[in-house]
């Protein structure tokens, strides 16, 4: 019989929340995410192929303000997956597995992330022009 008031583990309760499980966490869902927009990314392709009513309908939808957001979350996945996979494959090379190195490598990921997603859509949307 289990007792009531005893914490499941591995709990929240048990943990404290760190940014290592942050990044597997959000690894795993800009997966999922990158996943959705190879569907949405072909989905373009095929109205692209398709021509005329097609692609006009596609290229409405995709800059229509829901559009824009798909677009940079799949944007921000992509850029956060392809650097935290970068990190992961130095760890398989041995390297960064200093706690401190550990914790750095992972501020640098979501720094990164958040500068080349920004480079991106300035560049997209004619910036420095």
């Amino acid at each position: 019989m289990s007792h009531p008031n005893r914490p499941l583990s591995p709990h929240i309760q048990v943990y404290r929340w760190q940014i290592t499980m942050t990044m597997s966490i959000l690894h795993r869902a800009t997966g999922i995410a990158l996943v959705a927009g190879a569907f949405g990314l072909a989905w373009w392709l095929l109205a692209v192929a398709a021509g005329g009513e097609a692609y006009a309908s596609a290229a409405a939808c995709l800059a229509s303000p829901l559009g824009k957001v798909a677009l940079f979350g799949f944007s921000a996945s992509l850029v956060y997956h392809l650097l935290n996979g970068i990190r992961h494959l130095l760890w398989d090379a041995g390297w960064g597995f200093e706690i401190p190195e550990v914790y750095r490598s992972g501020y640098t990921v979501a720094a990164l992330t958040l500068v080349f997603t920004a480079l991106i859509w300035f560049f997209a949307m004619g910036g420095a022009a």
